[in-house]
């Protein structure tokens, strides 16, 4: 950023002074206001208290709020009989802004109208938001798939053999499966199983702690638990090389493997895919797109 810019930001902006000494003090006085003005909100920030994972809670960033109204038209358009929900690891399977993924997402479920209604760096609590208001109302979807929670188990390393995470994230999740039972009965959720993360690999207790406890809420039926971390990782939860780039988002192999679990599921409750597909467009991250300014 120029100077000029800097001193617009910090709303110093001043009349050019003859003096090049002063300029340059009254420059750095203006970079030190700025400094000092954006470190202070970026403590308030990690002072905030983080909201209870079984609450709704908003992402109040402006393209959060984009992203979040796009997806209520989107679910005005086209029929959607499979209702994806989740983070970023749901989001970018069927986003405009990952071409390479989105004909992945198109190739595994094309007939089936499936959408995807997952958003970047989402926690339970945000996603709960979302399902409140409005995102799955009236959409009655015969399936939803669900994967959430990596969020808020996070990298951390577990504080101990009663880590709270397993609790609230199970409540999380509890929570959700609860909305969305309210707002579509007649759906059959796919509840998966937490993915394996490999960026702090200490935390894989903490998440087949909270996996195991997932598949209590499964009843067979309406609601179905289904976990593929063994195809992923090995039983120590080391992902197998190839599954994902990052150690915590899935590359192509890694959503392959998770169609293929989900394919004859998908097949036993709607039958073979459809010749035709009447889903509705894939969105994207509205910040992909924007224009520059």
């Amino acid at each position: 950023m120029d100077l000029a810019a800097t001193r617009r930001e910090a709303g110093a902006e001043a009349p050019a002074h003859k003096d090049p000494k002063a300029r340059t003090c009254r420059c750095l006085g203006a970079w030190v206001v700025t400094t000092i003005v954006m470190m202070a909100g970026v403590i308030a920030a990690a002072q905030r208290p983080t909201p209870p994972a079984d609450q709704p809670s908003p992402r109040t960033d402006a393209n959060s709020m984009l992203a979040h109204t796009q997806l209520l038209q989107k679910k005005t358009q086209g029929r959607i009989d499979v209702y994806f929900a989740g983070d970023s690891i749901t989001r970018r399977w069927g986003a405009t802004d990952y071409p390479e993924l989105l004909a992945h997402w198109k190739q595994s479920f094309f007939g089936w109208n499936a959408a995807d209604f997952g958003w970047g760096a989402d926690r339970t609590e945000n996603i709960l938001w979302r399902l409140e208001n409005g995102e799955l109302d009236d959409v009655h979807p015969k399936v939803i798939v669900l994967l959430a929670g990596t969020n808020n188990i996070g990298n951390a390393p577990p504080s101990g053999p009663d880590d709270p995470r397993v609790a609230s994230v199970t409540s999380g999740l509890r929570v959700i499966v609860e909305a969305m039972r309210k707002k579509a009965p007649q759906a059959t959720i796919v509840l998966m199983g937490i993915f394996p993360r490999n960026d702090n690999i200490a935390v894989m207790p903490i998440i087949d702690r909270v996996n195991s406890n997932l598949s209590a809420l499964a009843d067979g039926s309406r609601i179905r638990f289904l976990n593929i971390n063994n195809r992923l990782a090995d039983p120590q939860g080391r992902l197998i090389d190839g599954m994902m780039g990052d150690r915590l988002h899935p590359t192509l192999m890694g959503y392959q493997v998770w169609a293929d679990a989900l394919r004859p599921v998908l097949t036993e409750l709607l039958g073979p895919p459809a010749r035709e597909d009447h889903a509705p467009p894939p969105t994207g991250d509205p910040s992909a797109t924007a224009p520059p300014p």
